[in-house]
This record gives structure tokens, C-alpha cells and sequence, in this order.
């Protein structure tokens, strides 16, 4: 009985042991040993983390070769540097947040395929196979990649960045018709006036102060516009999500956005045995945080939702606040998941990448002051009568431009993720299911055989005043692109103030 039992039990770890096998590391190679049949190759892998130990290697690598660039006190803090620094500002960020993707995109081409752990990537730069995957829209052939949700889940859930199908169509057809142009036009005033508050006249005031000071270096003033486009940014959202009223109030918006911008950075790093193991349940230390941080958030956007619902039941008007469109849109009780998760993706997708995109852009017009003079003739022009609204924003094309030209440099999203649900041919390449692709967004940006000799360079030429002596150009990887060290700016009245 004793020698059958013990059979029995051997028996069973040999089985989990090549189930564990089978899923670390059989499964996975004959997806690479299908794509190193047509040609694509890639960096060795190991058991069971695949490349991950050499991708942490080249980052280690690349902070250490860039850290005595990207210090203030190594840089240097006096006017006799800032030249300099101007100068070494490189708009090519990827070897210092991406170098491994550079090395192996080197090695093996445009199109290469990596592991971490037992999860398959092929990561694709040539235009064909981008153009594919672009112009694919069965829902059955790609979803969105499976790689670090469940890391993300605290994050995301189950809202409309993180879906894939079914879940995704249905999000999409009650969320859309919220971002449709006249809806969009109804917020021109909101923005506007939260504008006015937290940035014009803000920055307006400190400018005055630093002038009427003893010490005000000629009514210049220094300012580092990070957190300020972040309160505006959240400003915006929680008055376009929520309604002015009931979040402005009570904090609850402002303390949403501290909470979301805590738990994105409890999730920034992967979970790897929830990854590969699909076991993200276990109490961890940062699952434990990541997870106190989600019941708080979830609780809070339920506390605001609870009474823009019964607002909506005690008054005739509808309210026009995206939550309680949400709100009437869902089935009930069982479906304030379905708020919950898409509050959360919406506040991240408007508010950090909105507020780092807007960060970028006015260091680059700092970068280059004859854009920043033409752009502000061109403000200046159409708002002749001091009226910005919608028409105004139409007119200012060089606007556009320059911020079309920021997205290029510093596109919001770094990488265009996709999971092959079934096998797909995308440019000629037979793309196994289970494979995630990962198109280098800031690769094709920076391709030179697409956007020419000057693709790395803000067109037109470089600036040579205004970035403070202490911006530090340090793009780091939080989820987005964004710049480490902040934004620091050199803020002066361009026209003298009327008596």
C-alpha cells in the first residue's frame, strides 16, 4: 500500500514537472523553431526566462554609459553648459530605453522574434508586415497582446485597452459615441476655462511675483510644467468624466489621479510568474499594494458613481458627464465592473499620455524659438478677438503641425502590441498563434529610409534659448514615454504688461 501510494505521488510530480516543461519551454520553441523556419531569427533564450536576463544586462549597460549625461550635477549647472546641453539633446532615445531592441534589430534585421519566459514576441519594423496588421480588423485573427495584463489587471481590468473581441466590440460601440466631434465641441469651453486657471493665470501670477521681487533676474521665472499640465490634465478629465460639481467639491478626482498614478507605478514592472504561469492570485508584496490600490480606486469612482446616479434620478436634465453615459449604458449592478475598468482606461489614456505629450511639445518649441514665434503669431491671429473655441483651433495649422511632429518624436505609445489568435500571414511572414507582435512605434518614427537624413531632428532647425540650464533630456520607460527628470522651461512676458 505504502510503495503504491509513493508511486502514485512520484508519478504526479513527474507529470506536473512536464506540464511545467511543456509550458516553459516545449511550447514556446516550436513557435520560435516556426518562425526560425522562415528566416527570422533571434537572440538565444534560456530556461525558463527566455532572454529576459540579457535585456536586463543592456539596460544596466545603458543607464551606466548615459547616467553622468542625465545627472544635473554631472552636467553641469551654469550658463556656460547650457549650450552644451542644448547641443546633446538627441531626439533617438531608444539605445537608452529600448537597447536591446536596437542590438537585436541590428543582429537580426527589421523583423526578429525574443522570449520572456514562455511567451513568444516578434517584434517587426518593415513596412509590409506593418501595413498588414494595420489593415487587419477580424477580431478572430488578432487581439490585443496577452504580455503583462495580467500584471496590469489592477490597472486596466477588463476596460477597452487591455480587451480583445467580443468584450472589446461591445465597449467600443457604447464608448465611441461619446468621442464623436459634437461631443468634442461641447468640451472646447471646459478646456478653455480650466486652461485659464490652472496654467495662464497661474503661470501669469508667478511671473508677476519673480518680477516684483528683488531678485527677479528681469521677469524671468523657472518653471518645471510637469505637475502643473498633469493638474490640468486631470482637471479636464474629471470635469469631462465626472461633472464639475460633485468631483470638484469633494477632492474625490483629485484623489482618483494620485491613486491611478501610485498603482501605475506599483504595475510598471512584470509580474513574471503571473505571466508565465497565469498565477497572479498569490499575496505578494506588490501584488498585496497593487491590489490595495485597485479596491481604492474602485471605491471611490463607486462613490461618485452611486451619486451622479442619483442626481440623474432625482433631476429631468440628463447629465453629460461620460460616467453617467456609462451609467445608463450599463445593464445594472453586475455591470459597474464595466465603469469601473473603463473610468480607469480612460484616465490613464487622456491623463498621462495627454499631459507627457504636452510636456514634450512645449520643450521642443522651447528647442526652437523661431517655430514658438510662428506659433504664436498664429494663436495670436486667430484668436484676434480673445475667443478660443473650436473654429480658432481650426485655424492653427502650424499648431498642428508641431504637435504632429512631437507625436512623431515622442509618440504617446512606444509600442503597437497585438497577440496572433489563430495563424496569420502579416507582409509574407506566417505568424503562429499564441505569437505576440510588437511594432517598435519610435523605430518607424526615427526610420531614415521613411522620413529622410533628418529623421531623428525636429524640422526645422534646432533651438539655441530658452530650455533652462537645469533640463536634464532623460526619456524614461513608465508604462510611456516620458521625460524622467521633467520639463523645465524658461517663462518670460513676451509683451510688456499695460499699466
Amino acid at each position: 500500500m505504502v510503495a503504491a501510494t509513493l508511486c502514485l505521488v512520484a508519478a504526479c510530480i513527474s507529470l506536473a514537472v512536464y506540464l511545467l516543461y511543456h509550458v516553459l519551454w516545449l511550447a514556446p520553441e516550436r513557435l520560435r523553431a516556426a518562425l526560425r523556419s522562415q528566416g527570422i531569427h533571434c537572440p538565444k533564450p534560456s530556461f525558463p526566462y527566455g532572454n529576459l536576463a540579457e535585456m536586463r544586462q543592456l539596460s544596466s549597460a545603458a543607464q551606466a554609459a548615459i547616467i553622468s549625461k542625465t545627472t544635473p550635477a554631472a552636467a553641469g549647472d551654469g550658463d556656460g553648459d547650457h549650450h552644451q546641453r542644448r547641443s546633446g539633446i538627441v531626439h533617438h532615445y531608444r539605445p537608452a530605453v529600448f537597447p536591446f531592441y536596437d542590438k537585436w534589430r541590428n543582429d537580426y534585421g527589421p523583423v526578429f522574434s525574443y522570449s520572456i519566459g514562455n511567451m513568444v514576441f516578434l517584434h517587426a519594423s518593415r513596412c509590409d508586415v506593418v501595413r498588414d496588421l494595420s489593415l487587419c480588423v477580424s477580431a478572430s485573427e488578432l487581439g490585443k497582446s496577452s504580455y503583462m495584463k495580467a500584471t496590469h489587471r489592477p490597472l486596466f481590468g477588463d476596460g477597452i485597452l487591455k480587451s480583445s473581441g467580443a468584450t472589446w466590440a461591445r465597449q467600443r460601440k457604447l464608448l465611441a459615441p461619446e468621442f464623436f466631434p459634437d461631443k468634442v465641441r461641447a468640451m472646447v469651453g471646459l478646456m478653455v476655462a480650466s486652461a485659464t486657471s490652472l496654467l495662464v493665470n497661474s503661470w501669469q501670477h508667478r511671473l508677476d511675483d519673480a518680477t516684483a521681487s528683488n531678485n527677479n533676474n528681469g521677469g524671468v521665472v523657472e518653471l518645471k510644467v510637469d505637475d502643473d499640465i498633469r493638474a490640468y490634465s486631470a482637471d479636464v478629465i474629471s470635469r469631462t468624466c465626472f461633472g464639475s460639481s460633485s468631483v470638484m467639491n469633494n477632492s474625490k478626482g483629485e484623489r482618483i489621479f494620485a491613486v491611478i498614478r501610485e498603482l501605475q507605478k506599483a504595475v510598471a514592472k512584470p509580474n513574471l510568474l503571473a505571466e508565465m504561469t497565469g498565477l497572479s492570485f498569490l499575496p505578494t508584496r506588490s501584488n498585496r499594494a497593487a491590489w490595495r490600490l485597485n479596491r481604492l480606486v474602485r471605491q471611490l469612482i463607486l462613490d461618485i458613481a452611486k451619486k451622479e446616479k442619483d442626481d440623474d434620478d432625482e433631476n429631468e436634465n440628463i447629465n453629460s458627464s461620460l460616467l453617467s453615459a456609462m451609467l445608463r449604458k450599463s445593464s445594472g449592478e453586475e455591470d459597474f465592473d464595466f465603469v469601473v475598468d473603463n473610468c480607469k482606461n480612460i484616465y490613464f489614456a487622456g491623463y498621462e499620455t495627454t499631459a507627457v505629450t504636452a510636456a514634450w511639445c512645449m520643450m521642443l518649441l522651447a528647442l526652437h524659438p523661431d517655430w514658438q514665434d510662428q506659433v504664436r503669431h498664429e494663436v495670436q491671429q486667430a484668436c484676434a478677438h480673445d475667443v478660443l473655441d473650436l473654429a480658432a483651433l481650426q485655424k492653427m495649422k502650424k499648431l498642428t503641425m508641431v504637435i504632429q511632429e512631437t507625436l512623431r518624436l515622442y509618440p504617446a505609445g512606444s509600442v503597437v502590441s497585438r497577440q496572433a489568435l489563430r495563424d496569420v500571414t502579416l507582409g509574407g511572414v506566417r505568424v503562429p498563434a499564441g505569437v505576440n507582435i510588437y511594432v517598435p512605434v519610435s523605430t518607424l518614427h526615427l526610420d531614415t529610409d521613411l522620413w529622410g537624413a533628418d529623421a531623428a531632428e525636429f524640422d526645422p532647425a534646432r533651438f539655441h534659448l530658452g530650455l533652462s540650464p537645469r533640463y536634464v533630456h532623460a526619456p524614461a520607460l513608465r508604462l510611456i514615454v516620458e521625460p524622467e527628470h521633467g520639463v523645465r522651461l524658461v517663462l518670460k512676458n513676451v509683451h510688456k504688461p499695460t499699466s
